[in-house]
């Protein structure tokens, strides 16, 4: 029993009690009568719901998303690009060739004057500091600071569906060798005190793209624990997932492995509910 698959027959059963009022309890006890080991039952159940959620939401309140109709190659502003890997729950698109080689050259040697330790948003207040969970050197360019931020800029724009002002300006990062971010959220707890203030430049972070801008020799990948999945650094690719609810249950949990061997460099675009100001 414990091998059960969760049929599409399965789900919209689950789906239907319920929407028709049916406790969990309930449910899972109707589950147990039919067969269904305890243990594998709440696993069902969980996970349907959990994926019903994401849909319900999705529907409620547009997100950034990468409609590529089932194509393995998109046409995005100016060049093409080519989708890698797709995952709907947590939603995660791997890209191809987002980057050339000389963007990502360019990129790094506009940003290298500028780097100085990497900080994180304290919770509390709203404001930054360096923490021991981000051991990288970063810096921010101004949205549309140079030719070639409106350039990405406008790519990803075209790759999500989502307005330019709504994003925020391009992060780089730079991880020496044992440099690594740990696991954690993209979206501002909402829990939070210090989160009203940061949310009234925008509103939430509801997507994310990660864009590489080398190779690591070893290393560095973006984990994201929840879903077992892993995100090897290449250059010129980048990996975009969305999070259309503030909540654990988008299971976009992620983090940058620590590099072994070299460096890693990687740009960072957040995307707002609303025009960043």
């Amino acid at each position: 029993m414990s091998e059960q698959a969760i049929t599409p027959e399965l789900r919209q059963w689950l789906v239907q009690q319920a929407e028709s009022g049916h406790s969990g309890d309930a449910i899972l006890s109707a589950m147990k009568a039919s067969g269904w080991d305890e243990v594998v039952a709440n696993r069902a159940l969980e996970q349907v719901m959990v994926e019903r959620l994401a849909e319900i939401q999705l529907a409620m309140s547009k997100v950034p998303e990468v409609a590529s109709n089932g194509a393995s190659r998109m046409w995005v502003h100016d060049k093409h690009v080519n989708v890698l890997v797709q995952i709907r729950h947590p939603r995660v698109v791997v890209l191809g060739d987002f980057l050339s080689l000389a963007e990502c050259e360019e990129l790094r040697a506009l940003a290298r004057p500028r780097m100085e330790r990497s900080q994180t948003v304290v919770h509390a207040t709203g404001d930054s500091e360096v923490n021991d969970v981000r051991t990288s050197q970063g810096m921010f360019f101004q949205r549309g600071e140079n030719e070639l931020c409106q350039r990405i800029e406008a790519r990803i724009a075209a790759l999500v569906n989502w307005p330019v002002e709504n994003g925020e300006g391009i992060q780089v990062l730079r991880y020496a060798p044992g440099a690594e971010y740990k696991p954690h959220f993209d979206y501002f707890d909402p829990g939070q005190p210090g989160t009203a203030a940061v949310l009234k430049r925008g509103g939430q972070r509801v997507g994310t793209v990660v864009m590489y801008l080398n190779t690591p020799d070893g290393g560095g990948a973006t984990t994201f624990p929840d879903a077992g999945v892993d995100v090897h650094a290449v250059a010129g690719q980048a990996v975009f997932f969305a999070y259309g609810i503030p909540h654990p249950d988008t299971r976009t949990l992620h983090g940058g492995a620590p590099v072994k061997q070299g460096e890693k460099w990687v740009a960072t675009k957040w995307l707002r509910e609303r025009a960043f100001e």
